[in-house]
């Protein structure tokens, strides 16, 4: 497995079609308990660390309710790595989108 999408059902639902697996999350306790079981920190239910994916994809809403866990994970600098994306109300407000974070970065528009 290289990829794992964790968000709204019609999201995950959407990956599923091309191939990635994945698990929907309507609250803080749904998307800790997925998160938890991909990254291998919960008892019992782990994948093995050859079965975790290399990528975890989380919408923004999943992410900013997990926004200590996924600091924490991302210090580690361990697999899978966290990548955000907007849900389907698309972005949240305040959030930066990628091209936003790169030209303050880079410092250029392109």
């Amino acid at each position: 497995m290289e990829y794992f999408v964790i968000g709204e059902r019609e999201l995950v639902l959407a990956f599923k079609l091309v191939g990635v697996e994945g698990a929907s999350a309507f609250s803080r306790n749904e998307a800790l308990q997925a998160f938890n079981r991909v990254t291998g920190q919960n008892e019992g239910e782990n994948l093995a660390v050859s079965e975790r994916p290399k990528v975890l994809i989380l919408t923004e809403a999943v992410s900013a309710m997990l926004e200590e866990e996924v600091l924490a994970w991302q210090k580690k600098a361990g697999y899978p790595l966290i990548v955000e994306i907007p849900g389907l109300q698309g972005h949240l407000e305040g959030k930066k989108s990628l091209t936003d974070s790169i030209r303050e970065a880079v410092g250029i528009n392109v």
